[in-house]
């Protein structure tokens, strides 16, 4: 659309061009035959005309003159102020100034909660109750499901029962033995059997509390596959409890940049999911490199939000490279040429081609590390044919 508004504003001008070359031509032709005309009649006053009728048509052709070439300087003038105007290239100029330049490291992660734990049955066993279901939430420690203990409480009531006897047999040997009246073997059998039967029903009641299913932290159980008569066993992943108020967003980071990424590096989490973007600070960077992926983890606390979730997609921003007083251009500016990049600068209403260095790129913005001031005034657009010396106007 520009190219042709260009184009007819070309056409526009030649044809005022030709027209007023015309004028021009014909005011020329017209003042010819005016002095031809002039000569004549002097020619004739002379040979038998009065001398003050001659001072008086001399006086008259001058003035005529004076007007004529006014007319023709004026032509001229408005002329090459077409030629002029035809010539200029219309342009969007930037002038640069000195700003902050970052550059950015982007890759993909996802969030996760700090306490996302599987929890599963520590003895094997059918589900005779389950106390909790998904989505509610649950303290440590709190028993969410029972495994069929039935024999062990059997054995710990009769281990109880004997232990009963063993401390009355105790107690009664202890009194003796205080009285001076019976052996000392009597007495250290008698605290020996109360001493092993408590242990016996100590290791009955630990073994009893496998049997219970319990959190082992505080949260929301977020998955639920125990059922009452199913059957349960170690390893088996049956409760997911997640603390959805403490998330973090992880990735991992290609050892190639290793040296450019640290723990307290500004990031910007983005969640295109919500969307929603944070700015903080990396919170961890691994040290070791993974010999399969050949990277390394870096993880970022997010603050509490009942709009995050685990397992949602996350991008991280990680700048890795800061720059206070860069001179900054966009990159569509720039160009390419076997000696290196440049870009034309407008100065003094004329476009002038400048040798530059770049430095690094991002989000479609360049730093310059050679070749500009601030201040200088960068043309970004209307770049496409444009030449050294061009005269150029910014729109």
């Amino acid at each position: 659309m520009i190219s042709f508004n260009i184009k007819q504003q070309q056409d526009n001008t030649a044809n005022v061009f030709s027209a007023r070359e015309n004028s021009i031509s014909k005011i020329k032709d017209t003042s010819m035959k005016n002095l031809l005309f002039l000569f004549i009649t002097l020619f004739l006053a002379s040979c038998g005309g009065k001398t003050t009728d001659k001072k008086v048509e001399l006086e008259t052709l001058k003035k005529e003159r004076v007007v004529i070439d006014s007319k023709i300087a004026a032509l001229e003038n408005e002329l090459g102020s077409a030629n002029a105007a035809a010539d200029e290239k219309m342009v969007s100029i930037f002038e640069v100034q000195e700003s902050t330049f970052r550059n950015f490291l982007e890759v993909q992660g996802r969030i996760d909660a700090e306490d996302n734990v599987q929890v599963s049955p520590e003895a094997q066993g059918v589900v005779t109750a389950v106390y909790a279901s998904i989505g509610q939430n649950v303290g440590r420690g709190q028993v969410l499901a029972q495994i069929d203990d039935k024999v062990l409480r059997q054995n710990i009531s009769e281990l109880q029962t004997q232990l009963n006897l063993a401390n009355t047999l105790f107690q009664r040997q202890k009194n003796l033995w205080d009285q001076k009246i019976g052996t000392e073997v009597q007495f250290i059998n008698a605290r020996t059997q109360k001493e092993a039967a408590e242990r016996r029903i100590a290791t009955l009641r630990s073994q009893a509390a496998m049997y219970k299913i319990k959190a082992p932290i505080s949260g929301t159980i977020d998955a639920m596959d125990l059922k009452v008569g199913s059957v349960a066993s170690p390893g088996m992943s049956s409760i997911r409890i997640i603390n959805a108020s403490k998330l973090k967003a992880k990735a991992q980071v290609a050892e190639s940049y290793a040296g450019r990424v640290s723990q307290g590096d500004n990031v910007q989490v983005i969640l295109p999911d919500l969307p929603d973007t944070i700015n903080t600070k990396i919170s961890f960077a691994s040290k070791a490199i993974d010999p399969v992926s050949r990277s390394f983890n870096v993880e970022i606390k997010l603050p509490s939000n009942g709009r995050y979730r685990p397992n949602m997609v996350s991008i991280l921003k990680i700048v890795d490279y800061t720059n206070d007083k860069a001179l900054v251009v966009p990159i569509s500016a720039i160009q390419k040429a076997e000696n290196g990049d440049y870009l034309f600068i407008s100065e003094n209403g004329k476009a002038k081609r400048v040798n530059v260095q770049t430095g690094k790129t991002s989000e479609g913005r360049a730093e310059i590390l050679t070749g500009l001031k601030a201040g200088d005034k960068v043309i970004i657009a209307g770049i496409d044919g444009l030449s050294e010396g061009d005269i150029v106007k910014s729109n």
